[in-house]
């Protein structure tokens, strides 16, 4: 996935974008500035359309920098001013801007925690602006335990000097080549007073855990690879391991190794959030999974409840494209966001497929789940959850003919384990019964039934599951279980069913 045309966007304004597959998704209020931000047309009319005000965000006050008026900046150099009792909270990134230790810059600034990275620029004024929302931060403290709550929400402060790091190298040291210039004989202990107290395992440095490019440029990816080589019946099976037998992240580890869930209570936590999903949702959902032999992926669209914290997913949105084929996932991907938009509906997760495998998450499901609830995370509307589904139809381990349906979450690594995979844990999900399939879920099923009509990977109906069920079986059984209140909808889906034989 190319990033590189979303700095600017994101740096304009306060926004949530939510990668999941080529595109950016974003959530306004307005049609124009929607469209606008999501797909780009801003690069082409920025100057038309005047900069909202950037959020200014304090949290961290307990760990504030005192900010000084120049007068008593100038004063920090002479030993009868403030520098002879200097603390920690003496010298701020405006005087190291002033001093020349430091330059303003976009992109200089960065925050490496639980195996996340955070980007930030330096403005003119000391203060940063949060590369990722556009949001201001008085000062490296604030942006700090702002980022590390967004991880960890039972995170108290960010520690930000030990934390952010300019160019590389820790702010501290700033702070301490400061010092040496303008007070040669201060106590270097006062530097790092009560900085380094959460330093040691909490923070993950750069280059710490050797991981291979192409592993990198994958991890932000919902599994987008070629699956042509999933285990048939007779290969070898995949077995899942348990979360507590796979220690610390190894980058030679294969990123496809499935990880069975844990269990909120397993881990002394209790689900953060009740979630609803739509029977027309799995439906759909279900059919999609159901036509390739090749992994697919989806989006799912919903409200977020903060009162009753409670998320409803409405509506899947397949994602008519070979995984590979970049262009078209992009027109594919904007179909979707109007949709979203059109419906009054929130990105509120993601789905995809292990055509003949568990539906257990891989090592890099975990990867990108963690990184979609990040993103969700990081709106100024707070906290919104970010759900994960994984859609097995034609794994010989189900029960019977219908597919396993897993929804997960993945919660962060322990603080003194930040090298650890994240754990992923089950959902629990109230299921809706809809009154009747719509019409518009009956015209996704048959766009993508004229989609994979010529596919080379298209599942052959007419054939076999088991000795005495075939493919046309599975599929229809499989979906009878997410049927609709009204009966009627078998003889509507007779019809889509028709045209599966008729592709053969």
């Amino acid at each position: 996935m190319s990033v590189a045309k979303t700095r600017p966007l994101l740096a304009k304004r306060s926004l949530v974008y939510f990668t999941l597959g080529h595109t950016y998704f974003s959530r306004r209020g307005s049609a124009q500035t929607f469209l606008q931000k999501t797909f780009g047309m801003a690069e082409r009319t920025r100057g038309s359309e005047p900069p909202l005000s950037p959020q200014v965000v304090e949290e961290g006050a307990e760990e504030e920098e005192e900010e000084l008026s120049g007068g008593e900046e100038s004063d920090l150099r002479t030993p009868s001013g403030r520098g002879s009792l200097l603390t920690r909270r003496g010298i701020t990134l405006r005087v190291l801007l002033k001093d020349g230790l430091v330059e303003p810059g976009d992109g200089v600034l960065s925050i490496h925690y639980l195996g996340k990275k955070f980007v930030g620029d330096l403005l003119n004024d000391g203060k940063i602006r949060w590369v990722e929302t556009g949001q201001i931060f008085n000062s490296p403290s604030a942006w700090a335990t702002h980022c590390k709550r967004l991880v960890n929400p039972a995170k108290k402060s960010g520690c930000g000097w030990a934390s952010v790091r300019y160019r590389g190298q820790k702010l501290v040291q700033y702070k301490t080549s400061w010092l040496h210039k303008y007070q040669p004989s201060a106590d270097m202990s006062l530097v790092s007073e009560g900085e380094d107290d959460e330093m040691g395992d909490e923070e993950e440095e750069e280059g710490k855990t050797a991981v291979p490019t192409d592993d990198k440029n994958r991890k932000n990816k919902p599994e987008l690879h070629d699956i042509s080589l999933v285990p048939r019946r007779g290969d070898r099976e995949r077995i899942p391991v348990r979360y507590c037998t796979l220690g610390t992240r190894d980058a030679a580890r294969d990123p496809h190794t499935l990880v069975e869930l844990s269990a909120f209570s397993a881990i002394n936590r209790f689900q953060p959030f009740n979630v609803a999903v739509s029977s027309n949702v799995l439906l759909l959902m279900d059919f999609h999974c159901h036509l390739t032999t090749s992994e697919v992926v989806g989006y799912l669209g919903g409200r977020w409840d903060t009162n009753t914290q409670l998320l409803t997913v409405l509506r899947a949105f397949p994602c008519r494209t070979r995984l590979a084929d970049r262009d078209s996932a992009s027109a594919v991907e904007e179909e979707i966001c109007q949709n979203l938009f059109m419906r009054g509906l929130s990105l509120v997760g993601w789905y995809h497929s292990h055509p003949r495998g568990p539906a257990l998450p891989s090592l890099q499901d975990i990867d990108s789940q963690m990184d979609h609830q990040l993103r969700l995370q990081g709106s100024s509307n707070g906290f919104q959850p970010c759900l994960g589904i994984i859609c097995g139809p034609y794994y010989h381990g189900n029960q019977g003919v219908a597919s396993t349906i897993t929804p997960f979450w993945v919660v962060p690594p322990p603080e003194q384990r930040p090298n650890d995979y994240g754990i992923p844990v089950a959902v629990e999900v109230t299921y809706v019964q809809d009154n009747f399939l719509t019409s518009d879920v009956l015209n996704e099923m048959m766009l993508l039934v004229d989609f994979y009509r010529a596919a080379p990977d298209l599942v052959q109906f007419h054939q076999f599951w088991c000795p005495d069920t075939t493919m046309m079986d599975k599929i229809k059984g499989s979906l009878s279980g997410h049927a609709p209140k009204d009966q009627a909808y078998s003889q509507i889906l007779e019809h889509v069913y028709n045209q599966l034989i008729n592709t053969h």
